[in-house]
């Protein structure tokens, strides 16, 4: 089974899934491996591991210790072509639709591309949309591109729906690491009825209850990462899991 069936088995089964992003920039490989196990008894659904600045072989190192540690997918969610790993089950091949930059668009993915056919690593092609949360986010400046306004449904729906019919295979709502405001629950709801593709949602998730209400909204996947560098204690994922697995 490749990871992208292993994603849509836990949608199915599971009504969504949950996942947690490692950014490697800021803890050890070491700690890093540590958390994934943790995420994995705390039945997180899959890693998502990527940051803006570290690049291999440390990269390498810290998702071969992760994929040492769980059984749940290790997916690369890269924050350039300098992060690519062979030990991850699959790479999250991005582009950056929200913004009009041609290198996030076509540019790196054509100088990754093939690194990835020499790994013969599994790609799963994703609509990575900015959602304007409130204050400028690392992935809003590192891309040098604008986030679409929070209060513009149909202009995310329009993207959405190119990325549908450009065939790629999910969509990615991102308000940006401990982003103020999340993506709001209104426009997950018109991406989710005009659009046929899995929705993931990441950022200035904070709660449970948060979380569940983007669930609730249509999203798919629940995407957790700065909350838990905050609050790192034992249970605190499995909360999140109970809220976000409707069944």
């Amino acid at each position: 089974m490749t990871t992208w069936e292993k994603l849509i088995c836990i949608k199915e089964t599971k009504g969504a899934g949950y996942f947690v992003l490692i950014d490697p920039d800021k803890q050890s490989a070491e700690d890093s491996a540590k958390f994934a196990a943790q995420a994995e008894k705390e039945e997180v659904d899959g890693i998502f591991v990527g940051g803006s600045l570290l690049s291999t072989p440390l990269f390498d190192l810290v998702v071969k210790q992760i994929k040492a540690q769980v059984t749940i997918p290790v997916i690369i969610f890269p924050g350039g072509v300098q992060q690519i790993s062979s030990y991850a089950d699959a790479l999250l091949f991005m582009s950056v639709i929200s913004g009009r930059n041609a290198d996030l668009l076509i540019g790196r993915h054509v100088m990754a591309a093939p690194i990835i056919k020499m790994m013969g690593l599994e790609t799963i092609a994703l609509a990575y949309m900015l959602i304007e949360s409130g204050k400028v986010s690392s992935a809003e400046f590192m891309s040098n591109t604008r986030p679409i306004p929070r209060d513009k449904a149909d202009i995310a729906v329009a993207h959405a729906l190119a990325a549908q019919y450009l065939g790629m295979k999910m969509i990615y709502l991102e308000a940006g690491s401990g982003a103020p405001l999340p993506v709001p629950n209104e426009m997950i709801a018109s991406v989710c009825s005009m659009c046929q593709l899995p929705i993931v949602v990441g950022g200035g998730i904070t709660t449970p209850e948060a979380a569940r209400q983007k669930v609730d909204a249509g999203a798919s996947f629940i995407v957790t990462g700065s909350i838990l560098e905050q609050n790192n204690l034992n249970g605190k994922m499995a909360e999140f899991a109970r809220a976000i697995h409707k069944y």
